[in-house]
């Protein structure tokens, strides 16, 4: 394969294994051997012979050398080595007891150790300044405790190798929500937290309302205060036009969506919010790269079926090798066997169908695409329940009341990010359109210059760049933003990664109206970011002759 040198540095420092002096010792190749060899080898759980394995490990460096499909990152770092983490996203527990909390700050450490990103719901703790018994004081609060954890997470990187990520999430009905949204305001705290404000339906109609929302004790479920929506909403727009921080999370709409509502309520997602998860829960995530089946401006979906196929056996197979950091996220994440098959390249593939961004026309393929990866994945996961047997949880599952057949996994969709498996596909990340064309990326405290590979081929070969067709992020009004974040939603099992990138000069109320209209949309998360809002950003547009690099 052809790997761009931002691509070829990232799988040098993150994804080749070395040796104890530090020295590389694989290449791509031996990679995508080495990831294809360990995933295969669940098949001999299920009675798969020596030839059939052989077989399965075929199909699946196939789908991974070519670059048609790459899983998260643990997946690609620790396949086949000692450290056999291969799940990218948790959510863990936190109970209002000072026990739970350090215990749970000792599983989320150990799992950032191992590679896996993890997300909280802060809204059990008891406010600041309610009282404590047992010691006769009085509590600090969840933001306090999120300052420990967000200082143990700077002390420890992810495998050595990316540094830990976290969600903190924090119900809108919590006494301590100003104090939760307005954290990230210095632009210097909680760095290693994403943040999000929960909305329930009662919050979401005060909203639509413009009335009042309760402010609960989650401690003896008292209202001890009451605030109009609007200033919730104010302060949440405020502070995400100026850091990013907090985005929105629809408890409603996730949890219409849970499968197993038996089990629990959903409260949090992993660090990127695209993962809602029960607690202790994990999740194994991969993306279709979609640049890959686009022949002569027509998409390939007998091709794109077989990758399908192929990814949803190896994801479940990772289920099966994985090595679980706690029994508790063992016995969960067995249970309902959740896997997250998404895309990557979504823009990109628009540009070699010729289709802008912002048309309807986008929206369609968006539908048709994600449509079509959704059916057929459950159709595979249906085949496997037939060969392995259905996910423990499946007879009191929203399916089995349904009357569905058996499948193998409780959600099987869910779209990424896909922050560094997008560099080493050499495509657009996840859904979000281009940010640019000509850019700098800040990757791994390494700045690359970089021409996108699409543009660059059409001004060698001296073709007409449509301007229309080769819009950036700023190119795109917000409505058009969430469109195409509704048009995956609407067929995809677990969430949607989708960061509505906003200029500079954006204001205030225009954040607030994004909100607004992803709330009204039913849209189960949403994260806006306002260009150059922050010290440093990964992505910064260059000022350049385009015929040249940065």
């Amino acid at each position: 394969m052809e790997l761009s040198k931002t691509s070829q540095e990232v799988l040098k420092k993150r994804y080749f294994l070395k040796d104890a002096e530090g020295n590389v010792i694989e290449d791509f190749q031996s990679l995508m051997k080495r990831v294809a060899k360990a995933i295969a080898k669940a098949d001999k759980k299920f009675g798969a012979k020596n030839k059939d394995i052989s077989k399965t490990e075929e199909s699946f460096y196939e789908i991974l050398a070519t670059l048609k499909f790459l899983p998260n990152s643990p997946t690609l770092m620790n396949a086949g080595t000692k450290n056999g983490q291969l799940a990218a996203c948790f959510v863990l527990p936190v109970k209002d007891t000072l026990k739970d909390i350090f215990d749970t700050l000792t599983k989320a450490a150990l799992i950032h150790q191992s590679g896996g990103g993890t997300g909280f719901s802060f809204s059990q703790l008891r406010p600041k300044g309610d009282i404590v018994k047992s010691t006769q004081g009085v509590s600090s609060g969840p933001v306090s405790f999120m300052r420990i954890y967000d200082i143990a997470t700077e002390i420890i990187k992810q495998g050595g190798k990316r540094r830990g990520a976290n969600m903190g999430v924090l119900s809108a009905n919590h006494p301590d929500i100003l104090e939760f949204i307005n954290c990230k305001s210095d632009l210097n705290s909680f760095r290693n937290f994403n943040l999000s404000v929960a909305f329930e339906l009662d919050t979401i109609n005060a909203i639509k309302n413009n009335s009042d929302i309760n402010l609960i004790n989650p401690r003896n479920k008292a209202v001890v205060k009451k605030m109009p929506a609007s200033e919730l909403m104010n302060q949440i727009s405020r502070n995400a036009w100026l850091t990013g921080d907090p985005g929105i999370l629809n408890l409603f709409s996730i949890n219409a969506a849970n499968p197993t509502p038996h089990l629990g309520k959903i409260e949090a997602t992993n660090p990127c919010g695209e993962q809602p998860l029960l607690p202790y829960e994990s999740c194994t995530l991969g993306s279709i790269n979609l640049t890959k089946f686009v022949n002569n401006k027509n998409i390939d979906y007998p091709e794109l079926e077989k990758t399908i196929k192929t990814a949803v056996h190896f994801l479940d197979n990772v289920i099966e090798e994985n090595s679980y950091p706690f029994p508790d996220i063992a016995e969960i994440s067995k249970g309902n066997r959740k896997i997250g098959l998404g895309v990557m390249g979504f823009a990109d593939m628009l540009l070699l169908l010729d289709i802008p961004y912002t048309s309807k026309a986008a929206i369609s393929i968006a539908e048709e695409v994600m449509s079509f990866i959704n059916k057929k994945a459950v159709e595979a996961s249906r085949e496997l329940a037939k060969l392995r047997g259905a996910f423990s949880e499946f007879e009191k599952s929203v399916y089995a009341a349904k009357g569905e057949k058996p499948r193998r996994n409780a959600t099987v969709t869910t779209i990424a990010p896909t922050g560094t498996i997008s560099i080493l596909a050499g495509v657009s990340s996840g859904i979000e359109p281009n940010f640019a064309y000509i850019m700098k990326r800040n990757v791994m405290d390494t700045v690359f210059e970089e021409l996108h590979p699409i543009y660059a081929k059409y001004k060698k070969e001296g073709r007409e760049i449509n301007k229309d067709v080769f819009i950036t992020a700023f190119d795109v009004p917000p409505q058009k933003h969430l469109e195409v974040q509704l048009a995956f939603q609407k067929h995809t099992e677990n969430a949607v990664s989708k960061t509505i990138n906003l200029p500079e000069n954006a204001t205030i109320d225009e954040v607030k109206d994004i909100f607004l209209m992803a709330l009204e949309m039913g849209l189960k998360g949403v994260t806006i970011y306002r260009n150059n809002s922050k010290p440093s950003q990964t992505l910064t547009i260059c000022n350049i002759n385009p015929d040249k690099e940065c």
